[in-house]
């Protein structure tokens, strides 16, 4: 079988699978698997994983598994099952076959241990997780021998059945595989492979009072599944020797007869891990305990906010799976971890809405404007391009009268230099529409400008007179027509580049206090009352806007920013 070609770069992962096809390994076969722990939602960071781990099976004509490493009950529930399902097929990614659990190789990895007590290398200890610790050593010294290690085969079959009966708590045994406390790797120094924990299973209830470690479990089920290529992150390429010395020190007979036949291997060659770096971003946090922290104690609106980092969150803003499938295809993989401006991940979503998002007009802080000199009830319908660029995408008719409302920020009374928009005095386009004027302002008791009286010029609709200068074009939106929406404008989660860093202290104190602007009685064209969810625009001036996926509904209409025209932050950080 050889590898199909694909458009996307070559990276040293696509090598060695290269060099794998034409040697005949695996008879052939690519084979990948997707193994997320159901401990939270996915993040940006996992898409990475994602876009690899699929992408190298559908490239060369081989598949990927989707398998939950379901081995800590404690931390886990269907609600992240059921939310890592759902990202994944909103990437447009579809896994082998049905679903698998490392839960489901329970009964097989139970036997797998005790041939590991049979064959000596497995012991059952007795020192309390504190102790265990102790006896651990340090990056700088070796390990001490627990007092248990050398406890017979039969002594040891016996407490770990004892273990597997449900007689001991939580702690007081643990088993362990027999490897080398001096071990300058301090993960081969004996390592924890099952413990005692007398919880419930989201998938097979109270059956198990014992559950594997995951780095026992891990390479396991690859095995059984018959993964050729095991792909992780750099964070890993520590616990590979221990990967192997598991798959090493069973019974490849054994691991065979327990494989999944479904994707039956004519020539059984144990799995190869291969670490890639990890995706770091700058400006947000990828740790999944400081992700679920940020949603415990109440710092967003829940995993998918649309300020976190998570799959879920980018959705609900606005991304687009193309988008993010572009940005880690140029974000590439390597084993040279670095940090990537979050302002790449930005750029792709422009780019991809730029082509894709009808245009519309939304005034998010209204400024009521009369035109004095346009008939009093008088009506036009307007005929406007949904996209400059795109025909296909049709046009929108949206109605202009005497009463329309522009943005306040388009107009100041004493004007700042070279300002380009409107002011007492001066001329500006309507996009789409006509030039006018402003000839008054009218004020509350503050002197705060509440309407503008202007006048309009009737010979200048899709025209501009030579020689006539005006300050700019501005969006508006007429006043009888217009619907009241909410707009949310979101923004970066933190103002620091990097709020991991020790010296700031607690990340949290990174936290940008503007990260979420919520903006009532914002007025949209009436092209926009049922838009639908997730639906995305440009509102002309102001960025890319979403339809809310859970809020928005026809006649309460919630749009989310997805990201500005142009990146604002590139001055801000120099």
């Amino acid at each position: 079988m050889k590898a199909i070609e694909s458009p996307a770069p070559s990276n040293f992962i696509r090598h060695i699978i290269e060099q794998d096809l034409q040697s005949g390994k695996h008879n052939g076969r690519v084979q990948t698997r997707f193994p997320p722990e159901p401990n939270g939602f996915l993040h940006i960071g996992h898409a990475k994983s994602i876009c690899l781990n699929f992408g190298t099976a559908e490239n060369n004509n081989g598949r990927c598994n989707l398998r939950f490493d379901d081995t800590n009950p404690e931390k886990e529930s269907q609600e992240f099952i059921n939310s890592i399902k759902a990202d994944i097929e909103w990437l447009g990614f579809h896994w082998s076959g049905e679903i698998r659990y490392a839960s489901s190789y329970f009964d097989a990895l139970y036997e797998f241990a005790l041939q590991l007590i049979r064959s000596g290398k497995a012991y059952v200890c007795s020192l309390s997780p504190e102790q265990a610790r102790e006896y651990r050593g340090t990056l700088t010294s070796p390990g001490t021998d627990s007092p248990y290690r050398n406890r017979s085969v039969d002594e040891n079959l016996d407490l770990f059945m004892r273990m597997r009966a449900g007689e001991f708590a939580d702690g007081e045994h643990s088993l362990r595989a027999k490897i080398d406390m001096a071990s300058p790797n301090i993960n081969m120094r004996d390592p924890v492979i099952y413990r005692i924990r007398h919880v419930e299973h989201h998938q097979t209830g109270n059956k198990w009072p014992i559950y594997p470690m995951y780095d026992y479990a891990h390479c396991i089920s690859d095995a059984m599944e018959c993964i050729t290529h095991s792909l992780c992150t750099l964070e890993f390429e520590d616990h590979r020797p221990l990967y192997d010395w598991i798959l090493q020190n069973l019974d490849k007979v054994s691991l065979h007869a327990a494989s999944d036949s479904r994707d039956g291997a004519d020539a059984y060659v144990l799995p190869r891990q291969i670490e890639f770096a990890r995706l770091n971003i700058n400006y947000t946090v990828m740790s999944k305990r400081k992700l679920k922290e940020l949603v415990t104690n109440g710092y967003v609106h829940g995993w998918d906010d649309p300020r976190m980092p998570t799959l879920s969150g980018l959705r609900r803003r606005g991304y687009t799976p193309a988008s993010i499938r572009n940005f880690c295809e140029r974000v590439g993989i390597s084993r040279s971890e670095g940090v990537v401006d979050v302002g790449m991940l930005e750029h792709s979503i422009r780019e991809d809405l730029d082509t894709r998002a009808p245009r519309a007009m939304c005034v998010l802080r209204p400024l009521k404007v009369t035109l004095v000199n346009y008939p009093q009830e008088g009506v036009e319908v307007l005929d406007l391009a949904c996209h400059p660029k795109d025909e296909s995408m049709g046009r929108r008719q949206l109605p202009f009268g005497r009463e329309l409302y522009i943005d306040a920020s388009d107009f100041e009374e004493v004007p700042p230099p070279q300002y380009k928009r409107l002011s007492l005095g001066t001329e500006v386009r309507l996009r789409g529409a006509y030039v006018i004027r402003c000839d008054e302002v009218i004020k509350d008791a503050a002197g705060v400008p509440v309407e503008l009286l202007c006048s309009y010029d009737p010979a200048t609709l899709g025209v501009n007179p030579q020689g006539r200068k005006v300050q700019g074009v501005i969006h508006w939106v007429p006043a009888a027509q217009a619907i009241d929406v909410e707009v949310r404008i979101y923004d970066r989660l933190f103002n620091r580049e990097n709020p991991d860093d020790k010296s700031i202290g607690d990340y949290k104190e990174c936290l940008n206090p503007e990260s979420l602007v919520v903006l009532t009685g914002c007025k949209a064209e009436p092209s926009l009352a049922n838009a639908a969810p997730e639906a995305s625009f440009q509102f002309e001036r102001e960025g890319y806007f979403c339809a809310d996926r859970f809020d928005s509904a026809p006649g309460k209409m919630v749009f989310n920013r997805t990201v500005t025209l142009k990146d604002s932050w590139a001055k801000i950080s120099s």
